[in-house]
């Protein structure tokens, strides 16, 4: 029986008692839709919580340090008009709420290091970074069905070995010391793209690539198990036993029911993609918000720092519930489970 035939039936039983009501599926769909909102609405707050509690707690005054002229001397006069301006003239718990009030109204406040808004600063670097992040997840994303589908394919056993062994590889191998090795042999010896960014193709695809390898790993070793085994499921047996082809029972039937785990790791795949986003900006020299980020880190510019962090945590929070709300589509009985929860 498959998952829809086994939805069905648990709905067709309970077709008496939501008599005259909505559709069964719909009002399934309505309270999982509902919880995936409430949890996510619950992690920002307390990713906004812990962000304010841990710069609150750092021994450091930023208003002391920006209110500091060349030689150190502060001027208690600055201080105050600072404190006033930033909202550091209340206390540590009425700042809390008033702070969480504006975040609510969509309101980050104010870099202490340029004066813009921190909407504005991160918008400005946001874009060469999205850029660049997208471009690593399709390079991921291509990087692991080529694995997974070349392992699971081929009738050459010495080619499965070598394939399967790629992602161990990918993952082992720092982000880092990828990104300088690739630099040094691309543009210092063969010359083939710029140290600098300068506009080209291979400018933002050589970068995209050295981002996405470690990211295909995580994707590739996970669906490789889950092909592995829904591939030995029984419905694949009797699709197999009507005569379907090996590429139509893999594309068909096999992802399709093992790419729930694949999705999972999607999701936590693009929340690292900042983190590793910003050793890579750094290594080939590139604007976005990871040079933005370490500058406003060496600055201890808070509001700035507070606002990165606020954002990254809606960017991964956002990509998971579009992630959780694409479970039902591919496995209908996640919506009979308690809650719902990513099985």
């Amino acid at each position: 029986m498959t998952a829809v035939q086994e939805v069905e039936e648990v709905l067709g039983r309970g077709q008496t008692t939501l008599a005259g009501l909505s559709s069964p599926r719909t009002r399934l769909f309505a309270r999982y839709l509902v919880g995936r909102i409430t949890q996510a609405v619950v992690v920002l707050w307390l990713a906004y919580t812990l962000t304010f509690v841990a710069i609150t707690l750092l021994p450091s005054n930023p208003i002391d340090m920006f209110a500091a002229d060349d030689t150190g001397v502060i001027d208690p006069q600055t201080v105050e008009q600072m404190k006033l301006y930033y909202g550091y003239d209340h206390g540590v718990l009425q700042r809390y709420f008033i702070e969480l009030s504006h975040v609510v109204r969509g309101t980050l406040g104010y870099s202490m290091s340029t004066g813009q808004t921190v909407t504005q600063a991160i918008g400005e670097a946001a874009l060469p970074t999205l850029r660049l992040t997208v471009t690593a997840f399709a390079a991921a994303v291509l990087i692991a069905t080529a694995i997974v589908s070349t392992a699971t394919l081929t009738s050459r056993r010495w080619l499965r070995s070598l394939v399967v062994l790629l992602p161990p590889l990918f993952a082992a191998a720092p982000v880092f010391w990828v990104g300088i090795v690739v630099l040094n042999v691309l543009s210092f010896r063969l010359g083939w793209i710029s140290a600098f960014p300068d506009g080209t193709f291979l400018s933002i695809l050589v970068p995209s690539l050295v981002l996405g390898l470690p990211l295909s790993a995580a994707l590739a070793q996970v669906l490789l198990k889950s092909v592995e085994t829904v591939a030995h499921s029984d419905f694949v047996d009797v699709v197999r036993a009507k005569g379907a082809g090996k590429h139509w029972v893999f594309w068909r039937h096999v992802v399709r029911n093992a790419a729930g785990p694949g999705l999972t790791v999607a999701g936590t795949v693009l929340g690292t993609l900042v983190g590793g986003a910003v050793v890579t900006e750094t290594v080939f020299a590139r604007a976005g918000i990871g040079r933005v980020l370490q500058t406003a880190v060496s600055q201890q510019d808070v509001s700035l720092v507070q606002g990165f962090i606020l954002i990254i945590a809606g960017v991964y929070v956002v990509v998971n519930l579009v992630i959780d709300l694409l479970y039902p589509a591919l496995d209908p009985r996640i919506l009979l489970t308690t809650g719902g929860a990513r099985g």
